[in-house]
């Protein structure tokens, strides 16, 4: 089927079509999802090289990862994230652009992308608290939407974020409601924003009920399950070890619950942990019945989100900014549960 066909099935213009499938703001968002539901019915998808032709766009969204960062590549967050993205670039036509550079040529990666016009728009990931990428983007004009937010940055941007910090303070005070009083927070690296996000709602929610944290307990690293063990297993063998654990991902909480079941705890009685679920194809936190409460927010989705904001981003550049910040779910799990020795 050709867009004349696709058109015609439909009853509309295939302009109007075209410009549904390419994210034209004008086109409203009922006729948009009718044409997309359409087209993925038919197995429709557009010609890139005669799209490209007929709008002068490359067909391509850019994802630039340093050398110091390749292990995103790799981490199941990333790949779940790119997997709905490329769901969103599917329907509309464009194809993926990933560069793998050095930290050093990353200034220059972006402004020779947007010099060629090799690619229409940018995903930022994993911004810092104050991400030079964000002004460098704004001042060579290139579309992009940040995954995440970057809280020192003042000048406008688009972004999709989960609310850290809430999702973190309503754990936390979870766990304080359940008699805890020594919570640990096995965090990521708080040089990015989502971390520092989490650790501030860690903090606030202590604060809330009136609770001084320990340093002790508080652990910042990149999220792996060694990480999430040896920051356990340290906690765990101290002179005051912790009996409530939040942890910043699944993966970092299969660790720590490796270091846990090694002391001959049982997590969910002994112990209880709160991890931070991403809902990742890999790492699956269990039926019905979760096997770990979680702070449940789907990361392939808020691809779907970035990818859409930014499509809509490169039709209309000179637009308002967008942004989109989404809510966790805390999921109840079968890894908490009352403190053995509740405090008043």
């Amino acid at each position: 089927m050709n867009l004349k066909e696709l058109a015609q099935s439909l009853g509309l213009s295939p302009t109007t079509v075209s410009r549904a499938l390419n994210g034209y703001p004008e086109v409203s968002e009922a006729t948009r999802r009718r044409v997309l539901d359409a087209a993925d019915a038919h197995n429709y998808r557009p010609d890139t090289r005669a799209t490209a032709l007929a709008t002068g766009r490359a067909m391509r969204i850019g994802h630039v990862i340093t050398l110091s960062t390749t292990h995103e590549m790799v981490n199941p967050v990333f790949a779940d994230f790119i997997t709905g993205a490329s769901e969103i670039y599917s329907q509309n036509g464009y194809d993926i652009a990933l560069s793998v550079v050095s930290d050093a040529d990353e200034a220059a990666s972006y402004r020779t992308l947007a010099a060629k016009r090799a690619v229409d728009g940018i995903v930022v990931h994993a911004p810092k608290i104050d991400d030079p990428r964000i002004e460098l983007l704004n001042e060579i004009g290139l579309p992009y939407v940040v995954h995440g937010r970057a809280s020192a940055v003042t000048a406008p941007y688009c972004w999709v974020d989960v609310n850290n910090r809430g999702a973190f303070r309503r754990a936390t005070e979870f766990l304080v409601d359940l008699g805890h009083r020594r919570i640990a927070l096995i965090n990521g690296l708080e040089r990015l924003d989502f971390a520092m996000r989490r650790r501030d709602g860690y903090l606030a929610g202590l604060s809330a009920r009136r609770l001084s944290p320990d340093p002790a307990l508080m652990a910042s690293d990149e999220m792996t399950e060694s990480y999430g063990y040896l920051a356990a297993r340290r906690m765990l063998t101290s002179g005051a070890p912790p009996t409530a654990i939040l942890a910043a991902s699944i993966i970092v909480a299969m660790g720590a619950r490796r270091a846990i079941e090694e002391r001959g705890l049982r997590l969910g009685r002994d112990i209880s942990m709160i991890a931070h679920d991403d809902e990742l194809s890999y790492f699956d936190n269990g039926g019905e019945e979760p096997n770990f409460t979680a702070l449940r927010s789907s990361v392939r989705d808020a691809g779907r989100r970035v990818a859409q904001m930014l499509i809509s981003r490169i039709a209309a550049p000179e637009g308002p900014t967008m942004s989109e910040l989404l809510e966790a779910d805390l999921m109840l799990g079968r890894s908490t549960g009352p403190a053995l020795h509740a405090e008043a």
